[in-house]
């Protein structure tokens, strides 16, 4: 009787014992643990050391006005208008594409007064088929039709490939052979190379990046562009 009493006690035992560390292992676990944890933080620590003593990213000066040559560029809008915005834009930038409706509404309010010059600058190491996309607006233009492919593309903006844009191109009513001849040629990667420069020099870093009248745009935004259009036609008019 005594056996069949004494014999679950030992079993449930031996049972909890094997699916348990011994205590020696949770110390040395415990201490691997702390150490690694206590690396970590240190590396933390010091990241963030180096980061207060880092030099802060300059801000664009909004007062500051950049002379950006806009020969070669296409345009929107009449060619003499007293005020000319510049684009720099990237086509798989999910930001450019949403500011394309507010460049509509910008150009339908001011439709006598305001230009709209766009510039190549495809952010290449962070979206793979921009550079494609680029140059694909730039032989396009060479058949007179870089808007309808600078709407397409941005309307699809997610699919660029090669393919891709081909297929649009065809789509838009281009000669396709000639526009992949194009698409290939010298040229139209120096058009794009020359957007990327002036860029730069006007410290463009990123897109979409916006000027009026060489001003650069701190907010996307109706509003700012409203007041900026106006501060530039009233400047033009006193000039004129």
């Amino acid at each position: 009787m005594l056996g069949r009493r004494y014999a679950p006690v030992i079993v449930t035992l031996t049972v909890l014992s094997g699916c348990s560390p011994d205590v020696d292992e949770l110390k040395r676990g415990d201490k691997e643990i702390l150490a690694k944890i206590d690396a970590v933080q240190k590396s933390l620590d010091q990241a963030k050391g180096a980061a207060a003593n880092a030099a802060p990213e300059p801000t664009p000066d909004p007062t500051k006005v950049y002379d950006i040559p806009i020969e070669k560029s296409p345009i929107r809008g009449p060619t003499d208008a007293p005020v000319t915005i510049v684009e720099f834009s990237d086509f798989q930038c999910p930001y450019c594409a949403e500011a394309k409706p507010l460049l509509e509404q910008v150009l339908q309010a001011y439709p006598k007064d305001v230009k709209l010059v766009f510039k190549q600058f495809p952010l290449g190491s962070i979206h793979e088929n921009a550079v494609a996309a680029a140059k694909a607006t730039v032989a396009a233009g060479h058949q007179r039709k870089f808007w309808e492919m600078h709407d397409i593309l941005f309307e699809n903006n997610r699919e660029l490939s090669y393919d891709k844009l081909k297929e649009y191109a065809g789509r838009i009513g281009l000669n396709v052979q000639l526009w992949e001849e194009d698409y290939q040629a010298l040229d139209v990667q120096q058009a794009v190379s020359r957007d990327m420069r002036t860029g730069r020099a006007a410290d463009v870093d990123g897109t979409p990046a916006f000027f009026v009248n060489g001003k650069r745009v701190m907010d996307r935004s109706f509003e700012t562009f409203k007041a900026m259009i106006e501060d530039a036609r009233r400047a033009a008019t006193k000039k004129g």
